[in-house]
């Protein structure tokens, strides 16, 4: 059985497209990756997934159950992290967490406090005397509190710094040898290659790709900008796998998909003053795709 499934979910706000003929097939136990750039579709998906928005046509089912007509049951096994978190400023971290548990028919103490100790969160500070970062911990903790069976988050990630982000992989891949299946919603691919199992990548409301992390890694992208010393870069280099060129007298970029090795030999016929070799973003990917 999937965990989540749609067929030719589509949600439109008024005129405006939200998503298209979106079709997904996530397992249950996997860690699903579903990437794009910002306004791509990610959020809009998953608020209709949980029922917090309606479709406008289409299927969605999560372990089964109509999106729409089973939203509570469906609810009551679903943690959920947002992009942002609002709180009411005056609550105390463990008050909030106590009053989310008591949604659920279970002892929630022991895993608030586990997860407040793993994340290191002082859970008696007020959310209005909290750092973005402490804010997000805590919706971090309110989405698994209850060991939900569906965990799904939408750039879980922003506000926690390097370290926390450790921690937070960990804690989600926990979850998941426990049983958990995660839908992990970026527009940072190198977040989601770190943990997913396959990844969707949308864009403009569409899903135009879906493979295996271990398919992606082997087409690896990167993005190449160098800058030499004496004379200028020429829109020369023969190297397949390279597009995006983009030249000014002595400084040189692109986006290149091939062997390392074979890019380092091209480059080192210059004379070089300074070179970046990097990850690029989804959006120079997509560029990379469709050009």
């Amino acid at each position: 059985m999937y965990a989540i499934e749609t067929n030719k979910l589509t949600k439109y706000y008024g005129k405006s497209r939200g998503i298209i003929d979106v079709d997904l097939n996530v397992e249950e136990g996997e860690i699903f990756g579903f990437i794009g750039p910002n306004g791509a579709g990610k959020s809009t998906t998953i608020r209709t997934l949980l029922g917090l928005i309606h479709k406008t046509s289409g299927e969605a089912k999560v372990f089964n159950l109509d999106c729409e007509k089973d939203k509570k049951k469906i609810l009551m096994n679903v943690g959920y992290l947002p992009s942002e978190v609002f709180y009411y400023d005056n609550m105390k971290a463990i008050d909030l967490l106590n009053y989310s548990a008591s949604f659920y028919n279970k002892d929630c103490s022991e895993k608030i406090n586990y997860l407040a100790n793993e994340l290191e969160l002082d859970l008696n500070k007020k959310i209005e005397d909290m750092s973005l970062g402490n804010k997000k911990k805590t919706g971090i903790i309110q989405g698994l509190l209850h060991s939900p069976k569906l965990i799904v988050l939408d750039e879980p990630t922003s506000g926690l710094d390097p370290l926390m982000q450790k921690k937070f992989f960990d804690i989600i891949m926990n979850e998941n040898k426990n049983g958990a299946t995660v839908l992990f919603s970026s527009h940072i691919l190198s977040e989601v290659q770190r943990i997913c199992d396959r990844v969707a990548i949308i864009r403009e409301g569409k899903i135009i790709q879906t493979q295996k992390i271990s398919d992606l890694q082997r087409d690896s992208y990167k993005k190449v900008s160098f800058t030499v010393a004496d004379g200028e870069v020429y829109n020369n280099i023969k190297l397949q796998g390279i597009t995006n060129i983009n030249t000014n007298d002595k400084n040189i970029s692109f986006i290149y998909k091939g062997d390392c090795n074979l890019l380092l030999n091209e480059i080192i016929k210059y004379k070089l003053n300074n070179i970046d070799i990097s990850d690029p973003e989804l959006e120079e990917i997509f560029m990379h795709y469709y050009v």
